[in-house]
């Protein structure tokens, strides 16, 4: 039985990643982040909507699930778009979002003419749950706040 042994950093630490990743890993972030970071604005700014659009949805708690959702969208997302704690918020906002899409994507119960709507966006956003495990994974890339860290 062959045993492999390695003493590479690790997949996304900043001396492994070169140039082109760096980069690509620095649009990724801002991708991923543009859908939360201003829902994240908006929620705070329109606080009371955003709590009765919760209970709506028979949530318990809405005001507390209203503030949840802030700190997640625009806290969370703002860590990884400047790249501070990356793979910790990424996992945040992965389990925040694996959350939230049944409850507000639940196609499965929606009236018939929201249904396709609702089952694209339930899909869209477990897709998105996925991006962020890739960035968990791999971390932010050499240009970022952890990326700097690593190269001192």
């Amino acid at each position: 039985m062959a045993t492999i042994t390695h003493n590479a950093p690790a997949y996304g630490s900043a001396t492994e990643l070169n140039a082109t990743q760096s980069l690509a890993a620095l649009i990724g972030r801002v991708l991923i982040v543009l859908l939360y970071i201003p829902s994240g604005w908006g929620k705070l700014v329109g606080f009371s909507g955003t709590v009765g659009y919760i209970a709506s949805k028979g949530v318990p708690l809405p005001e507390v699930c209203a503030a949840i959702a802030v700190a997640a969208e625009l806290g969370l997302g703002l860590l990884i778009l400047v790249g501070w704690q990356t793979r910790w918020a990424a996992l945040g906002l992965a389990i925040f979002t694996a959350v939230i899409t049944p409850i507000f994507h639940n196609y499965w119960a929606a009236p018939e003419a929201m249904v396709m709507m609702q089952k694209l966006n339930f899909w869209k956003n477990l897709s998105i749950v996925g991006g962020l495990l890739m960035v968990f994974a791999s971390g932010a890339g050499a240009y970022s706040v952890d990326g700097r860290s690593t190269r001192r």
